[in-house]
């Protein structure tokens, strides 16, 4: 078992920025792949970045590329993601979601273990 906790959300006005992070605990040796997922009100979740534990190749939804950044500090497992020139659409709930086996690491169906979620709330 992998227990994931974020914290990080708050409120932040167009262009501002925020830091994300995710804990993890338990049984993080069985990690292969993290990931970051947001959830609008009435919207699917859906992938935001994905880094790999090892080698740490990362990728991301074209949505957020060059405004985002996923890192890791493995001494500590713990995750990041760095938000910058946010807009009101990236306003959601953002969940940490750790997977056991190398997949799609944009597709939540990939993640076996989630967080509870941080809300990030941009106002325009």
């Amino acid at each position: 078992q992998v227990q994931l906790v974020e914290s990080g959300g708050g409120s932040v006005q167009a262009g501002g920025s925020l830091r994300l992070s995710c804990a993890a605990s338990g049984y993080t040796v069985s990690r292969k792949c993290m990931g970051w997922f947001r959830q609008a009100p009435g919207k699917a979740r859906e992938g935001v970045a994905g880094i790999y534990i090892s080698g740490g190749n990362t990728y991301y939804a074209d949505a957020v590329k060059g405004r985002f950044t996923i890192s890791q500090d493995n001494a500590k497992n713990t995750l990041y993601l760095q938000m910058n020139s946010l807009s009101p659409e990236d306003t959601a709930m953002y969940y940490c979601a750790a997977a056991t086996s190398r997949g799609d690491k944009l597709s939540a169906g990939a993640y076996q273990y989630w967080g509870q979620g941080t809300q990030v709330t941009v106002s325009s």
